[in-house]
């Protein structure tokens, strides 16, 4: 006998419904501790389901109770509108809505990562967290200079050793001059959590050959890289790349009713937004690089702008990724010392040895200039190719049939 069981999530307690043939029963609450959940857990059946709705300790209370269940089913709360739109809405209604709705098939559930891709989506997380305080510390120096008239800072980086240097010269009260202070001893400390955080991500991704893949991409670094992995997981789980990039929430929205002609608006952004943040990211990195990846933002750039440009060029990288993971293929246009390069960079920030003198290793075939323009010239001659490939699918209309005529936004 097949039996639903509905938990609705709270921080320190879960409302429990049984789904038995169509009866609902109320049991109690249960405690969101490890001893209380496994104790209700030894009260389950072997054939038991149970549903959760995502949430902070969803991943938690899944594996608590997957030992003593058939399945832990975790529901997506955005599509369970049941919940979000009902009229009369307490604990035991919900629990019990979700119980329902997963007897009944029609519950939308997320899929659930494996215990490496979890912790890798932590690292991420905390790497993303400490890298946008990082930006709020500079921002306000920043800020300070601006409200005092400071001039530009003539050197790259007002951070650095040169620009510091000059910070300490210029005219300021002294309580502003403090808040500096300050903030630049808060950016010294947090670049040793960045560092640590950033070794960590390369030992967990230093086996990964879809993460080295993914390297090979232009505008894509390891951040990125594992990142995408981290939001991805398993790329099977994704039939097209059209899945993928709504996955990232890079599809445009669409308007229709009745016989009209649909209209695409802005992109939805539904979905994983540091994902997505990460490939326009590496989209304006790609920008500025030859290959036909500029060649596309160029084109998109005179019609639409930057801004659209750089987020038709992410489209575009999602879509990159899905092929080159389901084709277990690297990135056709990849420049082999650049790759190489990054992945010393990775073995470098995962603690791996210097490599001094060596003059055959990769870091040394990306540090001779001649290779450095070899490369660069194969990527403008990519770049060209893929300008004349599409200035002569612009000129062939008639083969593209008349689904383009009547649907133009298919010509891009």
């Amino acid at each position: 006998m097949r039996r639903v069981i509905g938990i609705d999530l709270h921080r320190t307690f879960g409302e429990v419904v049984i789904w038995d043939e169509g009866v609902l029963r109320r049991v109690g609450r249960v405690e969101m501790t490890r001893t209380a959940l496994e104790g209700f857990g030894k009260t389950l059946e072997a054939t038991d389901e149970v549903v959760i709705e995502a949430t902070g300790n969803s991943m938690a209370v899944a594996r608590v109770l997957a030992p003593f269940a058939a399945r832990v089913v975790i529901a997506n709360p955005l599509q369970v509108k049941a919940i979000a739109h009902a009229h009369v809405k307490t604990d035991k209604v919900d629990a019990g809505t979700l119980a329902s709705l997963h007897a009944a098939g029609f519950l939308p559930e997320i899929w659930t990562p494996d215990a490496a891709t979890e912790r890798l989506r932590r690292l991420v997380a905390r790497r993303h967290q400490i890298v946008r305080h990082r930006t709020r510390l500079k921002n306000e120096v920043h800020a300070i200079l601006h409200a005092h008239l400071v001039p530009k800072c003539p050197h790259a980086d007002l951070f650095n050793r040169r620009g510091r240097a000059w910070l300490t010269r210029q005219p300021l009260p002294d309580d502003e001059r403090a808040a500096i202070e300050r903030n630049t001893r808060e950016l010294d400390r947090t670049a040793e959590d960045l560092a640590e955080i950033d070794r960590e991500i390369s030992l967990a991704v230093m086996d990964d050959a879809a993460v080295r893949r993914l390297l090979t991409i232009t505008g894509v670094n390891l951040a990125v890289a594992a990142g995408l992995m981290a939001a991805i997981g398993d790329i099977a789980r994704f039939k097209s790349p059209q899945k993928l990039v709504s996955y990232f929430g890079l599809n445009p929205r669409v308007r229709q009713s009745g016989l009209g002609a649909a209209h695409h608006g802005r992109i939805s952004k539904v979905g994983r937004s540091h994902a997505r943040a990460m490939l326009v990211e590496a989209a304006w990195a790609a920008a500025k690089a030859p290959g036909p990846l500029h060649a596309f933002f160029v084109r998109i750039r005179a019609k639409r702008g930057h801004q659209v440009a750089a987020v038709a060029l992410a489209r575009k990288l999602a879509v990159v990724c899905w092929h080159l993971l389901t084709k277990q293929q690297d990135y056709l246009w990849a420049r082999p010392a650049l790759v190489a390069k990054k992945t010393r960079d990775l073995e470098l920030k995962a603690g791996f040895p210097q490599k001094k003198g060596n003059r055959r290793g990769p870091t040394y075939a990306y540090n001779v200039k001649a290779l450095r323009d070899q490369e660069r010239k194969l990527a403008e001659q990519a770049e060209r190719s893929y300008e004349r490939f599409v200035a002569g699918w612009k000129q062939r209309p008639s083969q593209h049939g008349a689904r383009e005529r009547l649907n133009p936004a298919r010509q891009e």
